[in-house]
């Protein structure tokens, strides 16, 4: 089976913290998510993570380990596929919601709700928890 080509190619973190990570709504939207977005022209995954992570929610990071990357249905774009390239990254300051970003939440690892963005609830959260209780 091939894969469908990605339409849509985005660089995510994944902020995790006491066995929850922080995920994002944005405005108009009904799930939840990664800090991340699409990247600008010439720029890296990991550049266009670190400042999507300063414009999203005010932190600026320093250093991301590479997590992987994935394909799966978009969440806020109906018929599109997305891949995501997602680094892990610890920081212990406070993340504050900014640009368009309507809402801010740590989500648990494990029983978490059932408004998560497709990527994050079946690729990226799986590999986290692998990451976190053999880590």
């Amino acid at each position: 089976m091939q894969m469908p080509t990605a339409d849509i190619v985005v660089a995510a973190v994944a902020l995790v913290r006491d066995e929850c990570v922080l995920t994002v709504r944005k405005r108009g939207t009904e799930r939840f998510m990664l800090v991340g977005g699409k990247l600008e022209p010439g720029e890296s995954p990991r550049d266009a993570a670190l400042r999507e992570t300063y414009e999203e929610v005010g932190l600026a990071i320093e250093s991301a380990t590479l997590l992987g990357e994935f394909l799966s249905e978009a969440a806020n774009e109906p018929g599109h596929t997305l891949h995501s390239t997602v680094f892990w990254v610890e920081s212990d300051a406070e993340p504050v919601a900014s640009a368009e970003i309507a809402e801010i939440r740590w989500t648990p690892l494990r029983d978490h709700p059932d408004d998560l963005a497709p990527m994050l609830e079946h690729h990226v959260l799986p590999v986290i928890l692998a990451a976190a209780t053999h880590g």
